[in-house]
């Protein structure tokens, strides 16, 4: 495994693209005037989002390589992880990258919120998909930005900067939103795939072995990052994706509450409650009655 190239502050990463810097805490690069450079892993200890404007095939997720159209956006947070093996060939990149450091943010609204934008933890296969028209908003909001670092630094320019990020990323969970809607198709497949995994999950044995069915254990069963499958299923369905497994979890217990050999302990345990009671809490929040009530009541 070839080493990773890690940037730490704003200014290495700009000297490796051949790009001044105008701000220690901030910059908008156009990749194009980078020197041509070898292909590489990459970690980066600030937030960096890449705007991707022809297909290339630099960046790698697992052992997947992923080719991007124009208009594609990659967002990372501080110490992720990009790129592909160092095979000894040579790559011009190209479109833009937007990167920040998180102390630009202290005591700025943005500073705040930074933890809302939950696409920062979804993986690269996740990509946002530009129209032309959503390129063109970034672009203007990568010019705004821009514009402030060229404009030089004074009282201002901390909360304008920020406050331009900021409308930014208010766009692209706008963006994110919209492909959402119109990749319907694909994501009820998943929700179909999901319920599916639920059930074989609660069917079998796993539960007793592994415990209650986690977000983190669907969203990696279903390949996809935990905050992008939460989000989806969010969307999708109304409900959290932790509330969806509750749901589940109450309905095959109301089945197996019907079962009067077994004892409420007993399915407790079937479903991966560690703990009895948790399970009866659980089931009086959601249903109104205890487990025993609910038996009673139904019988």
């Amino acid at each position: 495994m070839g080493a990773i190239v890690r940037f730490d502050a704003i200014s290495q990463y700009n000297d490796f693209n051949n790009h001044e810097t105008l701000h220690p805490l901030v910059s908008v690069i156009d990749l194009s005037k980078a020197a041509p450079r070898k292909f590489a892993r990459m970690s980066y200890g600030f937030y960096t989002i890449f705007l991707k404007d022809v297909v290339c095939g630099d960046l790698r997720y697992g052992k997947q390589l992923y080719d991007y159209q124009e208009g594609t956006l990659i967002f990372l947070a501080p110490g992720q992880l990009i790129g592909v093996e160092n095979n000894g060939e040579y790559y011009q990149p190209q479109g833009y990258a937007l990167v920040f450091h998180a102390d630009l943010l202290h005591g700025t609204p943005l500073g705040q919120r930074i933890g809302d934008y939950s696409f920062f933890s979804y993986e690269v296969n996740e990509a946002l998909h530009l129209s032309e028209r959503e390129r063109q908003i970034v672009l203007d909001c990568f010019n705004k930005i821009r514009f402030e670092l060229e404009h030089g630094v004074d009282k201002h320019s901390k909360l304008l900067i920020a406050s331009n990020i900021e409308l930014f990323l208010n766009y692209c969970t706008r963006f994110y939103d919209r492909q959402f809607i119109t990749r319907d198709t694909v994501h009820r497949g998943i929700l179909e795939k999901f319920e599916q995994l639920l059930n074989n999950y609660l069917q079998s044995d796993m539960p007793q072995k592994l415990g209650l069915p986690s977000v983190a254990y669907c969203a990696q069963e279903l390949h996809l990052s935990t905050n992008y499958f939460g989000d989806l299923i969010k969307k999708e369905t109304g409900k959290s994706a932790q509330e969806y497994i509750q749901s589940k979890l109450i309905d095959t217990a109301k089945s197996k509450l019907f079962d009067p050999s077994k004892s409420v302990n007993e399915i407790a345990f079937e479903l991966g409650f560690k703990y009895p009671q948790h399970f009866s809490r659980l089931f009086k929040q959601r249903v109104g009655s205890t487990p025993n009530e609910y038996r009673n009541g139904r019988n």
